[in-house]
């Protein structure tokens, strides 16, 4: 079959979404069918950095299009960048074959209504994998003012993109229950969640000195938040947490990623002179390994309004590690749940946003003796996650119901 996949990141751009989207169409592959990725020139957290237009990669053909470049300094660039993706995908679109499935994200928001589109008109199957639920995260975001012109024209958008879709593959059961509230039929929603990299995630002892001893960090316990840096995971309880815990010198608070967000965490560290806090950009996946282990407490955070929205997925790489995990958000949700299962393969703690004198609470009883110390074995936990156990399920959904 002819596959058609739209995001606007992918190989080799480090984004979670485009490397989930990379792992699908290396897969696809592999089962001989042919893949076509439209994602865009421009690297997603360094606009200025350029890909090549066009390549075939590892049996994958990709076509990058152009885009403004303005970047997240403020929501009109942000607008603008995603706007100008979005027409230029469009024209380019229109220059290719028909496909028999075409498959679109979420990055940016709402090119599921050009791919679905796109799909209509070529009398191809279309599937919408929601990595993340606009524009309703836009609203609880403070983006977009909940019933303006600018709200309800993008939820009728999306509207039309799950309408369209032969199947909505959502990434957790509270995410499926918003999609659902929009009207989408339960049988018509696949939950499936994004899978821990198996092949490239492990505990790494060697590669956990290697990355502490480049980064100063021999001797310390490492509290680790690695990811995107946005609003919908508000770190302002950490950093408080980070500012209360900072005579403490053997407790060291290390940012890795990137986001809107990210350069307020360094702000607030070179303001306040924090000798604690240490921050980093994306690891490359080949790197990844030794970054994640390098941390004895992983932090998963997500805001209290965006449950359903945005999905935790940093947690199932955290998991491949034995980490422990400290959780700072509402309950119940997807982190929750995981959380219960457990069973106690994973140390973890738990706090809600605001509470800094449980986030210091937490972590130092979890320094104390909470964490796991065999790290070379993966926790059981981790085989419900695995991209050999979930891949396959969207491989699955993707090649059957296009046979029926």
């Amino acid at each position: 079959m002819l596959f058609l996949l739209l995001n606007q990141t992918f190989y080799p751009d480090v984004m979670a979404t485009g490397q989930y989207l990379t792992e699908l169409a290396l897969r696809l592959v592999e089962r001989g069918h042919e893949v076509t990725v439209v994602t865009s020139r421009r690297a997603y957290d360094h606009p200025e950095t350029l890909f090549s237009r066009e390549e075939v990669w590892r049996g994958i053909r990709i076509c990058r299009v152009a885009s403004t470049g303005f970047g997240k300094g403020a929501k009109w660039r942000r607008a603008a960048d995603f706007a100008s993706f979005s027409a230029l995908c469009s024209l380019r679109l229109a220059t290719l074959p028909r496909q028999d499935v075409v498959v679109a994200l979420t990055s940016p928001p709402l090119v599921s209504f050009v791919g679905a589109w796109l799909a209509k008109l070529r009398g191809s199957r279309f599937f919408y994998w929601v990595m993340d639920f606009n524009p309703d995260e836009a609203i609880a975001a403070g983006w977009l003012r909940q019933g303006s012109a600018p709200a309800r024209l993008l939820d009728g958008m999306s509207r039309f993109s799950l309408r369209r879709a032969a199947k909505v593959i959502a990434l957790d059961g509270f995410m499926r229950d918003r999609i659902v509230a929009k009207g989408i039929s339960p049988e018509r929603i696949a939950v499936i969640p994004p899978w821990s990299h198996d092949s490239d995630v492990h505990f790494d002892s060697e590669g956990r000195e290697r990355f502490r001893k480049a980064y100063g960090l021999e001797g310390k316990f490492v509290v680790m938040y690695s990811g995107n840096h946005s609003p919908c995971h508000p770190l302002d309880t950490v950093l408080a947490g980070a500012e209360k815990l900072s005579s403490n010198k053997d407790i060291a608070f290390c940012f890795v990623g990137g986001g809107t967000e990210f350069s307020r965490v360094k702000l607030f560290a070179q303001e306040r002179r924090l000798s604690n806090v240490l921050c980093l950009p994306y690891q490359p996946l080949a790197e990844l390994s030794a970054s994640l282990s390098a941390a004895d407490l992983h932090l998963v955070v997500m805001g209290d309004p965006f449950v359903g929205l945005v999905h935790p997925c940093k947690i199932y790489n955290i998991i491949r590690v034995g980490s422990a995990l400290l959780y700072i958000g509402p309950e119940p949700s997807h982190v929750s749940e995981i959380l219960r299962q457990a069973n106690g393969d994973m140390p973890y703690g738990r706090a809600g946003h605001g509470d800094v004198s449980q986030v210091t609470q937490q972590i130092l009883r979890l320094k104390q003796g909470g964490v796991r110390r065999n790290r070379e074995k993966c926790p059981p936990l981790a085989s419900h996650f695995s991209k050999e156990t979930l891949l396959p399920q969207l491989i699955k959904l993707l090649e059957e119901d296009n046979k029926s």
